[in-house]
This record gives structure tokens, C-alpha cells and sequence, in this order.
């Protein structure tokens, strides 16, 4: 009897386990759930049904359309209206993380099931990426291209750093993606890659003659600062930026003009980085911010805005409108809730600093202030 009370103990364990874990990645967004540690949920049932919503998903192009929770259950009619849609490139993005979560995510599962279809849905999608770029290297928000700021060179959410990064693990051959391709491809990823940093080097942006840092968007002609949605306005960014120089860091034997660009860039965070100041957030029952306000507070850990004046890295804000204001109490609730304005992504950059600066060898006049403020 204590035997059989073992088993059935075991199994109702597994079966609570099992559902807990299933509840857990049901409950988490799409891309959280990209975002899981490689495992054996990658080959459960579960994962493979969410595998089939991605190839469904992704159109003939190779790409993907953004914003999509590939997690959610299809009904029939919406299989059949995603059979018919394989050949509308029309939304077909790397913004918001489409199509990079989604190479991820298949990359995950062709690790743990060998499925062939997951191989060449990863393999389209890096062809996407290639076909989609620039001659001058950079990456516009959608791609075939539509029309307005969507031609930008895209900085923005991180959406060419995403896709250099994708080009960098495959030039590398590391083990971070199961799928690699021919030799051939790899080659014409190298291209792309070496095209990629070329850009981020030409549109890192010269204040007065001094190099600083980048704008969520360029041009795609000039290589100028450009405007994109009525209140993300010709700017530096302190967000996007940081991911930009994390990148360059990665780089192993950097370039003379990258070793320069890095050493600009942490300048620049270290001379717009605003102290004293704390970010207060409301939530409603549902989680959702309701309400910010900026608060004094000495001992608050340094944030940098997301938006910043070209001329002299003033900070600013904006509504729908388009107007610049200078507080984040100027503007309405709907974008002053609704947007990140705010950001501490640079303090990633700042840490990693002087380790790169000594793997590298490279002398700095920032490194002394970098580390005189750790």
C-alpha cells in the first residue's frame, strides 16, 4: 500500500509540476517567452504547438509581422486566413522583435527536435535579413519598404542591433543558434555584419565637431538624426544608444573608428547622465502604470532620458502633438504613462567600460572618470 501511495504521489507531483510549468509560460509574453533558458520545455508538446503558430505566421518573404503573441491557440478559420496571407509581405517587420524572437524561438526548438521545417523557416528568415539591408548598411523598419519614417535607418527598440547581433553569432559560427548555414551564406553575412558596423560608425552623431551618440532613427540618405512617430523627434537617444555601444564592445580586434565611437559614446553617458532624480510609478488591480511622476531623490541611481536635444543634450518630452516640453509632468497621461522616457540601460555600458578598455589595451581620458565614479 505504501508503494502504490508512492506512485500515485510521484505522478500527481508530475502532473501539478507539469501544469505549473505550462500555466507559467502560458501567463508570459511572446517575447519572454523567446526569452526562456534553452531546455527540455523546447521538446514538450506544448513548445511544439506554439512552433506550428510560428511557421504558420511567417510569410513566403521570410520574415515576420510584429506584435504577435505566436503562444495563443489559432481556431480553424484563423489557420486558413494565415494560409492565405504566406504571400502579403505588406507588415513584414523586425521591429518590436519580430522576426529575431521568432529565429530565436526556432533555434531553441531544432535543438531539442530536429524538426527540418523549423531549420528552414530559421534559414528564410536570415535571407529575409540579408535581402532587407541597405546598401549603405543599415536596416529599415519594414522591409519590402512602407512608406514614411518606416525607410529610416532603424535604431529603434533595438531593431538593427537585433539583427547585427543575430549576423555576429552566425559570422562567428557560436554555439548560440542550432541552425547554421552554408559557407557560402556565412560569407555574405560577414558582408552584412562588417556593412551593419560601417553604418553605426557613419550615423554616430558630431555635436559641435564632438562625436556623442545616436538617434532611434536616421536617415537613410544622409545618415542624419530623422524624425519618426509625432513625438519621437530628431534626438540622441540614451536608451537605443546603449545597445548600440554594447554591440560595438563585443566586437573582438575592434577598428580604430570603433575603439573611437565606443570612447565617444561613454563620454557622452557620462556627461548626460541626470542624478538626483526618481522615477514613481502607480499601477491600477491589473498591473498597468497609471500614473508617473519624477521625484527628488539624492541617492537615486543615475537615469538617462530617452530623448535629448541634438544642440545641447537638453532633455525633452512630447505629446501627440509633436511639441517639446521639459518636464515629464508638461505632458498628457495617455503618452506620459504610455512611453518610456526614462531609461538605464547605459549603466550596462558604463560597467562593462573598463574591463573593455583593458581587454583591448586601449588608453582613454574616460576611463579615469568612469572609474572615479564606481
Amino acid at each position: 500500500m505504501n508503494y502504490l501511495n508512492k506512485i500515485i504521489t510521484i505522478v500527481l507531483v508530475t502532473c501539478i509540476t507539469s501544469i505549473t510549468v505550462k500555466a507559467q509560460v502560458l501567463d508570459k509574453s511572446w517575447d519572454k517567452i523567446t526569452d526562456l533558458d534553452e531546455g527540455a520545455w523546447f521538446g514538450t508538446q506544448e513548445a511544439k504547438d506554439i512552433a506550428e503558430n510560428v511557421l504558420l505566421y511567417q510569410r513566403d518573404i521570410g520574415g515576420w509581422p510584429k506584435n504577435i503573441q505566436m503562444q495563443n491557440p489559432l481556431t480553424k478559420e484563423q489557420i486558413k486566413e494565415l494560409k492565405l496571407l504566406k504571400s502579403d509581405d505588406h507588415n513584414v517587420t523586425t521591429d518590436n522583435g519580430a522576426t529575431y524572437n521568432e529565429m530565436v524561438f526556432l533555434s531553441k526548438m531544432f535543438r531539442q527536435v530536429p524538426d527540418e521545417r523549423y531549420k528552414t523557416a530559421f534559414l528564410k528568415g536570415l535571407n529575409y535579413i540579408l535581402e532587407a539591408q541597405y546598401e549603405s548598411g543599415g536596416w529599415p523598419q519594414f522591409y519590402p519598404l512602407k512608406k514614411g519614417y518606416y525607410t529610416h535607418i532603424t535604431f529603434n527598440d533595438d531593431s538593427m542591433v537585433n539583427i547585427l547581433n543575430v549576423l555576429k553569432e552566425i559570422k562567428d559560427k557560436t554555439n548560440f543558434f542550432s541552425i547554421q548555414p552554408s559557407e557560402d551564406v556565412i560569407e555574405k553575412v560577414k558582408v552584412a555584419f562588417n556593412k551593419g558596423i560601417d553604418c553605426i560608425i557613419k550615423t554616430q552623431y558630431k555635436q559641435n565637431g564632438v562625436l556623442t551618440s545616436w538617434c532611434a532613427q536616421h536617415d537613410e540618405k544622409t545618415f542624419l538624426p530623422a524624425k519618426a512617430r509625432a513625438y519621437e523627434l530628431p534626438s540622441l537617444s540614451g536608451k537605443e544608444s546603449a545597445k548600440i555601444v554594447l554591440l560595438l564592445m563585443e566586437i573582438e580586434n575592434p577598428s580604430n573608428e570603433i575603439i573611437t565611437a565606443v570612447n565617444s559614446a561613454v563620454a557622452w553617458f557620462e556627461k548626460v547622465k541626470i542624478t538626483g532624480l526618481r522615477e514613481d510609478r502607480t499601477y491600477n488591480d491589473k498591473g498597468k502604470v497609471i500614473d508617473k511622476k519624477m521625484v527628488e531623490d539624492e541617492n537615486a541611481p543615475a537615469i538617462w532620458a530617452r530623448f535629448m536635444e541634438l544642440e545641447d543634450n537638453t532633455p525633452f518630452f512630447c505629446d501627440r502633438d509633436g511639441v517639446k516640453k521639459r518636464t515629464l509632468a508638461e505632458i498628457g497621461s495617455e503618452r506620459r504613462n504610455g512611453y518610456a522616457w526614462y531609461t538605464d540601460q547605459p549603466k550596462e555600458v558604463l560597467k562593462k567600460y573598463p574591463k573593455w578598455i583593458k581587454k583591448n589595451k586601449i588608453l582613454s581620458t574616460v576611463q579615469t572618470v568612469v572609474k572615479k565614479k564606481q
